[in-house]
């Protein structure tokens, strides 16, 4: 039986633009909301400086990249270890010992850098710190949000957190970029250490009441055991399966958006480092609007994760033929805008779909997945842009992340039922065709395309 229209889908609460900062009526998200602008806009400022540190005292491109490397390979060294302690401890805890552990990190590389006696390998032995904190903190952090919201809150919070980081994107870059040239990296650096005091101090003044605690069956197998079964939890649900296989794939080509936006910039439209800094902006403010965006809509649909990924699809393939600077400016921003679209939806229903006791182990594997793409996302597209030109990198990302949400979709529609088809619906003014859906059984917490909680 086919479920209703688009339009008469009821919705688990608010939507629309006034329902887009709902979650911070929540006093511990609030807290937690403000900790993080501080904490993703620090990081900004330091990932700036670290970067300019290293290119100073080395000369070499190559050492800038290796720096990123060491500081997000332990991202997939360590990450399902992460998302297993986020399962079998506190959370608040873990989020107050690793943001310590970054901060005293940052505090020595500021002072390693004031008093002028820094070496590349130190740089490079204290990014690698701060990866492993952050491989640590990052399922820890996201797990941690079902806990601040009630179940009806969870996706907008999940957007405003991408928003709240797309903003420290476009803040920390220039407050860094004035201390480098002012007074030298070493003050950014300090800068961050200070500003990781903002989420501890949220942590520490949350109410731990209010707090969703998840039910923690006691701990009686090892802890290989217990990865071994979140990654079988992972593989018998394929909801979760397929949507970490999509966000992988596009993780592929996300990372790969400011290497080949700095190609265009230089090698077809010449306009050196101010066209890139432009198109980063675009694409940071298009990123932005993408996330508040999601903020204000329902709860978390399998459909909305492929429709975007199609979407996004489309626009790699639309900005490998758009002629001129302002033409492919306008597709940038669009693709920062469905970039957070399809990132927020996937990551929502990720989250709501797995139960309380293995959240933190899926969302482990998830960014694992999806940083690990990233990670061979860069040089991969890099290579195609520099021998066959940045319109080819755009291409090739086109017509591969194309063909993986095909199978996506396919995949998941056999797996769990739903299906789009054209049907029209009478309104006042007009006859739209919308999809419409069959409705089947979801897994908990999910909306299925009928519009209806599914049923487990």
């Amino acid at each position: 039986m086919s479920g209703p229209a688009e339009a008469e889908i009821p919705l688990a609460g608010p939507v629309g633009p006034r329902a887009a900062f709902i979650s911070l009526r929540t006093r511990n998200y609030r807290l937690f909301a403000i900790g993080q602008f501080f904490s993703s806009t620090g990081l900004w400022v330091q990932r700036i400086a670290q970067d300019w540190l290293v290119l100073t005292l080395t000369g070499s491109a190559t050492a800038v990249g290796i720096t990123t490397a060491l500081q997000f390979l332990p991202s997939v060294l360590f990450g399902l270890l992460g998302g297993l302690l986020a399962d079998r401890y506190s959370k608040r805890r873990l989020l107050l010992i690793t943001q310590t552990a970054a901060a005293l990190m940052s505090a020595l590389l500021a002072v390693l850098t004031l008093t002028g006696v820094v070496h590349a390998w130190h740089v490079f032995v204290i990014a690698f710190a701060l990866g492993t904190a952050a491989a640590l903190e990052i399922p820890t952090r996201h797990s941690f949000v079902n806990e601040l919201v009630p179940p009806a809150q969870l996706r907008n919070a999940i957007s405003l957190n991408a928003a709240i980081f797309q903003l420290g994107a476009l803040i920390g870059p220039a407050i860094s970029g004035y201390l480098v040239t002012a007074v030298g990296p070493g003050y950014s650096f300090a800068i961050n250490a200070a500003a990781y005091l903002a989420p501890m101090v949220a942590l520490l003044r949350m109410r731990g009441d209010a707090l969703r605690h998840p039910v923690r069956p006691a701990v009686t197998e090892r802890a290989s055991r217990q990865l071994v079964d979140g990654l079988r939890y992972v593989a018998h649900r394929p909801q979760i399966l397929w949507l970490t296989v999509l966000i992988g794939t596009f993780g592929i080509f996300i990372a790969s958006i400011p290497v080949t936006n700095a190609a265009f910039a230089r090698m077809v439209f010449h306009s050196g480092a101010a066209g890139y800094g432009m198109l980063s902006s675009v694409v940071a403010i298009g990123s932005v609007l993408g996330a508040l965006f999601a903020a204000s809509r329902g709860r978390p649909r399998l459909r909305t994760s492929v429709l975007s990924a199609a979407a996004l699809a489309g626009l790699f393939l639309l900005a490998s033929v758009v002629p001129g600077l302002v033409g492919y400016a306008i597709v940038a921003g669009a693709i920062g805008f469905a970039t957070m679209t399809l990132v927020t939806a996937a990551n929502s229903t990720v989250q709501t779909a797995a139960e309380d006791h293995v959240r933190g182990r899926v969302i482990g594997l998830y960014m694992l997945v999806f940083l690990g793409g990233g990670a061979i996302g860069g040089p991969i597209i890099g290579a195609v842009a520099e021998y066959f030109g940045p319109r080819a990198g755009m291409l090739v990302a086109g017509v591969a992340a194309g063909l993986v949400t095909l199978v996506v979709a396919v995949q998941l529609g056999r797996a769990v039922g739903f299906r789009f088809r054209l049907r029209r619906v009478r309104r006042p003014a007009a006859a739209v065709v919308v999809a419409a859906a069959t409705r089947q059984p979801q897994p908990t917490g999910i909306v299925s395309d009928s519009g209806e909680p599914g049923q487990g």
